[in-house]
């Protein structure tokens, strides 16, 4: 009985610990670290660029974002010191777009 205590009460404690650094909501140290601009929240594309669903460059490739394209920046995710990520959303109006159009996702910097 204390065994399996003791192994339910290691395995809660990770649950609730191990998801601290993960993508998705997780803790980073120097979020804005290499953020462009301590103002900017809007990044406006000059090129074709690839909408991921995750920070890694094998994610899955949600769309593919046309020039001039509009997007809110929601936060930045530091891989390694060349590569980093920024969560973004693009601007549209939320009452008039298609409630099953991808509206947020990840963009290599």
């Amino acid at each position: 009985m204390i065994n399996n205590l003791l192994k339910n009460f290691c395995l809660i404690t990770f649950a609730l610990i191990a998801p601290i650094t993960l993508p998705a909501g997780g803790i980073q140290k120097s979020l804005n670290q290499y953020s462009s601009s301590k103002n900017t929240n809007e990044i406006i594309l000059n090129s074709n660029t690839s909408l991921y669903s995750s920070p890694e460059i094998h994610a899955k490739e949600l769309i593919v974002l046309d020039i001039g394209t509009t997007l809110l920046v929601l936060r930045n995710w530091k891989v390694s010191k060349s590569e980093t990520w920024v969560r973004v959303e693009l601007a549209s109006n939320k009452f008039l777009t298609d409630p099953n159009q991808i509206l947020k996702g990840w963009i290599k910097m």
